[in-house]
């Protein structure tokens, strides 16, 4: 629709739109997180939702998500090209067999953020990926525990931060030999992922994946 969904322009004649939405410059309604800073505007409209599949590309966006903790979500995006030269394009099989010498090459590489406990926590994340591969791969766990409804938010306060999936799912995970996969950083990679849609009611991006109805059932 003309402006994001039905969310009219104040004093337009149209519906009001929806708290938490900004309209953009194309017409297209957006949260504010992703309204002005043009690479989170970018991710939003092409990326943040949609499905994904294939144990390396799931196993990137685990790892973007652990090292997100604690920053904003930007200064990932800004380093992602980055991570994927020195991670090598997250293919588990490499980083799983990084040594001391390239955790510490990591530590000192500007580029990326420098975390020890975050830099390891890839390694071993790398390490359970390929336990996984005798179990049905990290793919099938993760989608898993895609839930029989997505939640339908329509203010910002309405969008939940964890999920009862999320955290049977970070328990999975741990157990499996995962770190830095609390039920917080597994919500987030589920709403990456498609796997739940958390888009406010009146974005031009809600039901966007293909996977989910506007009243929160599946397709």
């Amino acid at each position: 629709m003309s402006r994001g969904d039905g969310g009219g322009l104040p004093g337009d004649g149209g519906p009001a739109l929806p708290e938490g939405l900004v309209v953009g410059d194309d017409g297209l309604a957006r949260p504010a997180w992703a309204a002005t800073d043009p690479l989170l505007r970018t991710y939003y409209d092409t990326e943040w939702g949609m499905p994904v599949h294939g144990e390396r590309a799931l196993f990137e966006r685990l790892s973007l998500e652990a090292f997100q903790a604690g920053l904003s979500w930007a200064t990932v995006l800004r380093k992602r090209p980055a991570f994927r030269e020195v991670f090598h394009d997250f293919e588990p099989d490499v980083v799983a067999a990084f040594g001391a010498d390239a955790v510490e090459r990591l530590m000192a590489d500007p580029r990326i953020i420098r975390n020890r406990a975050k830099i390891l926590a890839a390694t071993t994340n790398a390490r359970a990926v390929i336990a996984l591969r005798e179990h049905g791969g990290l793919e099938q766990l993760v989608w898993s525990y895609r839930p029989a409804r997505t939640p339908v938010p329509t203010r910002p306060d309405e969008v939940p931060t964890t999920s009862p999936e999320s955290v049977a799912l970070s328990r999975e995970l741990k157990r499996r030999g995962f770190a830095f996969v609390g039920p917080t950083t597994v919500h987030a990679l589920m709403e990456a992922l498609g796997i739940v849609d958390t888009h406010l009611v009146g974005s031009h991006r809600r039901g966007a994946s293909g996977l989910w109805r506007a009243d929160g059932t599946p397709v």
